[in-house]
């Protein structure tokens, strides 16, 4: 029997979805031996199906409604994924691995709670942006406004986990902001600063109510979206001053919107984003 796979995209950050329950360790010539490998064989645009990241649905927990596997394009396991955790959402509804529109999925980062909308969205509660520098993790104990220097240039940014770390660099000038991230997002990833290395995004404020946003991913790079990103974002802009608590978020797949009621003074507050997450076609691999 071939491997049976379901590609999903989510703002144009595209993911393999396989149904772990319905195969058994060893077979489809040892793909599940070796997950890491999995993805970069799955993921690989050249010679496999092509994705930012590999998603697997795990049934077998105990402290919430469903679970799951993520893993990037180069073998590396991830915390938590915005945009992922949408298209998961919606493929377990429609798969009926879940029966409810609303329901918990144990991930790297904690207890995720996504909702599918009427509308054909889905609303995720993201949890509570993470600013302690050593939970990020981030070397540097402050988090907000740090300089720092690559190659020929010193950028201050903002140091954001969402589960998953980001550093966050809004760019006042009217610079180009993917040239910008093609160029140092490689850079900073790997920087002294971040020893789980980093997601790196460079944001350019447009209102109060609107930012466009470029990423490097962490163990993938440049992609369309990274919803994680929108959220540290938005949360960097509004402990900053820079940003109201609802904003749009422009990438280079499309927008997702962001709720935060968090602040400087009260920032232990969950963060929602409300975005779409589309089929793109099944396939089964021989």
């Amino acid at each position: 029997m071939g491997l049976k796979v379901t590609k999903m995209q989510g703002c144009g950050n595209d993911f393999v979805i396989l149904d772990y329950d319905k195969y058994e360790k060893g077979t489809a010539n040892n793909l599940w031996d070796n997950m890491s490998q999995a993805a970069i064989k799955l993921c690989d645009r050249n010679f496999g199906i092509g994705a930012d990241g590999l998603i697997i649905p795990n049934t077998n927990v105990n402290d919430a409604d469903i679970g799951w596997f993520f893993y990037n394009s180069d073998g590396t396991t991830a915390q938590m994924c915005g945009n992922g955790i949408r298209c998961f959402a919606k493929y377990v509804y429609d798969k009926k691995l879940v029966t409810k529109k609303e329901f918990s999925v144990k991930t790297l980062a904690g207890i995720i709670t996504p909702k599918l909308t009427n509308d054909g969205y889905v609303r995720v509660n993201m949890s509570k942006p993470i600013l302690e520098p050593e939970k990020i993790p981030f070397i540097p104990n402050s988090n907000l406004k740090y300089k720092i220097s690559v190659k020929d240039r010193i950028f201050e940014g903002n140091a954001v986990s969402m589960g998953n770390p980001h550093f966050i660099i809004f760019i006042e000038d009217d610079e180009d902001l993917l040239s910008l991230a093609k160029e140092y997002g490689p850079y900073i990833e790997i920087s002294a600063e971040f020893p789980e290395k980093t997601n790196v995004e460079f944001v350019k404020i447009r209102s109060y109510k609107k930012i466009d946003l470029r990423v490097w991913e962490r163990g993938c790079g440049i992609t369309l979206a990274c919803g994680t990103g929108a959220c540290a974002a938005v949360a960097a802009g509004v402990l900053n001053g820079y940003l109201e608590n609802s904003v749009d978020v422009n990438l280079l797949g499309g927008i997702v919107h962001i709720d935060w009621l968090g602040s400087k003074e009260n920032p232990d507050t969950d963060i929602f984003m409300t975005g779409p997450a589309e089929y793109l076609f099944d396939a089964e691999l021989k």
